[in-house]
């Protein structure tokens, strides 16, 4: 069975993954603020945690101390993708509250690092193919005003993969590690952009026009395409990477 770690299960962008990688007969370890309710057709496994990754480090510790007890020998691989991820409030960082702003980089930002340590520590001596997807954007790579914490939370997972790449290429069975931009969806997250005050968040209109002219993809042909990426033989071989790349 192929094993798959996948945070923000619940809903959006995760729970399309983990619909289809349970359709696929992977053993599902689903991490969301509330259990992931999902239909797991016969073959497939899940297992849902309800955790806080705001607070990572016992998430981080509960996650090693069960991927121990799991039998390596009967797994394909295993896979860790990180997708939570928060905006805080659409406005200035001047003007962010410090909880607010304290929140998305330990979600965005904090709660990776500490899982995909964990993941590549508790399954460094596995003898099957292990994969690191972090799920990024393309803030990640040209900033935006009034979302400076996203920004700087997905710039940190590019750069975080860059350095994590670089160290599981000098291993003799290193892991294959990604920061993979999923193109513009539309969940909650479009939502929270759309409805933010144009007078903090100067972009917001250029939300509303993506959304009006039908350039988000579903939740479930995002997923698809993450997935596609995935599976692709040459996983790996660019750590920043975006599913549009040909």
């Amino acid at each position: 069975m192929h094993l798959t770690i996948l945070t923000g299960a619940s809903r959006g962008l995760g729970r399309a993954v983990a619909q289809a990688l349970l359709a696929r007969g992977h053993h599902v370890l689903a991490l969301s603020r509330q259990p992931a309710q999902l239909p797991v057709p016969p073959g497939a496994q899940l297992t849902a945690w309800a955790v806080d990754l705001a607070d990572a480090t016992p998430v981080a510790q509960r996650l090693a101390q069960w991927l121990a007890t799991q039998d390596a020998a009967a797994l394909q691989s295993a896979t860790l993708i990180n997708n939570a991820g928060v905006l805080s409030q659409l406005a200035p960082l001047s003007e962010l509250a410090a909880d607010d702003l304290v929140n998305a980089l330990r979600v965005g930002l904090e709660a990776p690092a500490l899982l995909s340590a964990a993941f590549l520590r508790a399954t460094a001596a596995w003898a099957v193919p292990r994969k690191l997807l972090l799920v990024s954007s393309g803030l990640g790579q040209q900033a935006m005003a009034g979302s400076a914490s996203y920004c700087a939370a997905k710039a940190g997972l590019d750069h975080l993969v860059r350095a994590v790449a670089l160290e599981e290429a000098a291993k003799p069975q290193g892991a294959r590690v990604v920061s993979l931009a999923p193109g513009v969806i539309d969940t909650d997250m479009q939502l929270q952009l759309r409805g933010a005050d144009p007078a903090q968040f100067a972009d917001r209109a250029k939300f509303v026009g993506l959304k009006e002219s039908g350039r988000l993809d579903s939740p479930a042909a995002a997923a698809a395409k993450l997935l596609a990426y995935l599976d692709r033989p040459d996983f790996g071989s660019n750590p920043i990477a975006d599913v549009r790349d040909v």
